[in-house]
């Protein structure tokens, strides 16, 4: 149902975002602008984790005004420092700091309630929204206290577990994922029945996480991908000046993410010069890209950045007209919807996270399938996008107009404001992104 998103009624929240820092990437990234969002229009009090104290002192918040640290690190900080060392690996092994992460989790909801149970208690607060973790297997002792208090809790977006595609154990194995075989055991906790049991709302940032929700909670789900803009990050537009195709790619040089499926594709176009790529992003996979740049003489089409802030990626990325991104497992897929805001439509494969951010209206997107597929698929998709650079202006223009409709984090808290009127009983169950179905989009290849 559409909502009326000019008429917002200001409420008295208590965000609960353990991980959330303007100065990180990733999760603390997203648990602090959706939150700052939030505070913009709400009484908004943030609650997170002491770790980001000096973050958000930096940033100008007031230490008891706008936010409190609550200090966890007794169980923390070690079992950080045991999840870092699970993991094998920097930047591997994500589902394993998930599982450690959650088995410190709740000490931190503990102390929190400790410090606001008395004041939730009391009606203190409208609603009470925890936004991180995103992870679904971090469960809340809040949710139950809070619906024996009367105060509904809104829990998410929440996000995660997508399935490794087949043919793809390879690179499974080379990120350290071994627990992800058994992941779906969280399940089967008593404390995730009740943590979805209690919640009055689940935001789920996926369709897969969606899909794993249970049919008794599913009145209460509403899908709404956690990923936005913030529009002082990204305020450059793609001049879309180039008359050859100008790609580049975004992301950690790790396997799932696919940049040497992208050179292996690209090679003809490339060594025809039909073609020039930009490749930003640092990690494991650096010394092989470059190694496959330097065997085949590309090094006058090919650019390999390395990491670049977020001001310095809007730089390089706005200069392209295709985002060309050929992972195999996004959660979210955040870096597409940075091409969009800077109006760089997006060839990507149709699996998870970006698959239900790009349509045939603002980008490009090839079938999931083996290596060998994907590949093939994508030079195929590369070969017509180089014949026709003309068209990919529009499908950015378009794709730079739904990031100001639904995307910028005031958006998504303007959003997040009609699911808190629904829960007080004020308004209607909203839906913004069409939950009953996915986007539809034509295949290019």
């Amino acid at each position: 149902m559409a909502v009326d998103m000019t008429k917002i009624k200001k409420r008295k929240i208590l965000v609960i975002v353990e991980a959330a820092n303007p100065e990180w990437a990733s999760v603390p990234l997203i648990g602090w602008s959706l939150a700052r969002a939030l505070q913009n229009i709400h009484d908004a009090h943030i609650v997170t984790q002491i770790r980001n104290r000096d973050a958000f002192l930096r940033a100008g918040l007031v230490e008891g005004r706008d936010f409190t640290a609550v200090d966890s690190e007794f169980l923390a900080a070690p079992m950080w420092r045991l999840g870092k060392f699970l993991r094998l690996g920097e930047g591997k092994g994500w589902t394993m700091m998930q599982a450690v992460s959650a088995v410190s989790y709740p000490y931190f909801e503990r102390l929190v309630w400790r410090q606001f149970g008395a004041r939730i208690k009391a009606g203190e607060f409208d609603v009470v929204h925890r936004i991180t973790p995103l992870s679904p297997t971090a469960n809340s002792s809040l949710a139950g206290r809070c619906k024996r208090a009367g105060v509904p809790f809104v829990i998410g977006p929440l996000n995660g577990g997508v399935p490794w595609p087949k043919g793809f154990n390879a690179e499974r194995l080379r990120e350290r994922e071994w627990l992800s075989y058994v992941r779906n055991a969280y399940k089967l906790f008593p404390a995730r029945r009740a943590t979805l049991k209690n919640a009055a709302a689940i935001l789920l940032g996926s369709r897969h996480t969606q899909s794993e929700m249970p049919d008794a909670v599913q009145n209460k789900c509403i899908y709404m991908p956690e990923n936005g803009i913030d529009p002082t990050r990204f305020s450059k537009q793609a001049s879309h000046k180039a008359t050859t195709l100008k790609a580049c790619f975004v992301g950690r040089l790790v396997a799932y993410k696919g940049a040497d499926m992208l050179l292996e594709a690209a090679l003809p176009l490339l060594q025809s010069k039909a073609m020039t790529l930009d490749i930003v992003g640092d990690g494991p996979m650096r010394d092989e890209l470059q190694g496959f740049v330097q065997k085949h003489g590309l090094n006058d089409q090919v650019s390999l950045h390395g990491w670049l802030e977020h001001s310095q990626v809007q730089d390089v990325l706005s200069q392209c007209n295709l985002l060309s991104f050929p992972s195999v497992r996004e959660f979210g897929g955040g870096v597409v919807l940075e091409a969009m805001a800077l109006g760089v439509p997006a060839l990507i494969v149709d699996y998870a996270g970006p698959s239900e951010l790009v349509d045939n209206t603002v980008g490009y997107k090839v079938p999931l399938g083996s290596r060998a597929q994907i590949v093939a698929q994508f030079r195929t998709a590369l070969t017509d996008l180089s014949q026709d650079v003309e068209g990919l202006k529009a499908k950015g223009l378009k794709g730079r107009k739904r990031i100001a409709n639904k995307y910028t984090w005031d958006a998504k808290a303007r959003q997040i404001s009609a699911v808190y009127d629904w829960v007080l009983g004020q308004a209607p169950k909203p839906d913004f992104f069409d939950s009953s179905a996915k986007q539809g989009g034509d295949h290019v290849a």
